[in-house]
């Protein structure tokens, strides 16, 4: 039986996802990528979960791909690995559920990476950042892509060129941490964030993280437009208009999911 290198778990409507390599500092191997990418479309299939908590055991988030990977493979040998490696990137940009990291300890290369492409990350005092994938040789190209929305391109070329580790206040100042906690909180924090987000609509939730998501395509007018269509679509909805029949009738509004 295959080792539980991904432990998951849900409660009220929370679904948890906790890496679970504490002694390897939960870096990424194949089978560690598998699972991880095999429990974030679990959660996303799950109806019964509308807000996905993403933490990690040990003292650790996650440091990045295990370096005894890259060796004696070919090119093509190195582009299957790290498609399959870099698997959750894609599947985290196509998740219809809001996701939230929780981060503690190193959070580098391609942890720092999976902390960023998460909707929303809390991030404990303790946790320190990095690209640092230049520094053994490598370059942080995956990480770099969900960055690239989140933070200007000269700051980027800066942090993937460099590969200096920053901290998790910086890290909120650049807009890469949502919220900085002290470590003993971490655990709270996130949760409390992902109970405020589950009292929400779930049409809302879906369909805005949709049009968020989609404001980084296409042009300045198509965005517009794109925008107006998908809040037409909550207009018309029975939610929406539960919810503004609740807020005239001065009342909780009742979602029917």
């Amino acid at each position: 039986m295959a080792a539980e290198l991904i432990l998951t778990r849900k409660e009220k409507r929370i679904g948890f996802i906790t890496l679970n390599r504490p002694e390897a500092m939960n870096t990424f191997t194949p089978e560690f990528a598998d699972q991880l990418d095999a429990a974030l479309w679990s959660m996303e299939n799950d109806d019964e979960v509308k807000v996905v908590i993403i933490n990690a055991a040990g003292k650790h988030f996650c440091t990045g791909i295990q370096l005894d990977q890259f060796n004696n493979k070919t090119h093509a040998d190195y582009r299957s690995f790290l498609y399959g490696i870099d698997a959750f990137y894609h599947t985290m940009a196509k998740m219809t559920k809001t996701t939230i990291a929780a981060t503690h300890g190193y959070t580098l290369a391609n942890g720092a990476g999976l902390a960023f492409a998460a909707d929303l990350t809390v991030a404990a005092e303790s946790t320190t950042f990095g690209t640092t994938a230049i520094n053994v040789g490598l370059i942080c190209l995956g990480p770099a892509a969900p960055m690239s929305k989140i933070i200007g391109r000269k700051k980027l070329i800066e942090m993937v060129l460099t590969g200096d580790m920053f901290s998790a206040a910086e890290a909120e100042r650049l807009g890469l941490a949502t919220k900085v906690v002290p470590d003993d909180q971490l655990d709270a924090a996130a949760l409390e964030l992902a109970q405020k987000l589950v009292k929400k609509s779930s049409v809302a939730l879906r369909i805005g993280k949709e049009g968020l998501n989609r404001l980084y395509d296409d042009s300045y007018d198509r965005k517009l437009d794109i925008m107006d269509d998908l809040f037409a679509a909550i207009c018309a909805g029975s939610e929406a208009e539960e919810g503004v029949r609740a807020f005239l009738e001065k009342r909780k509004p009742e979602w029917s999911e």
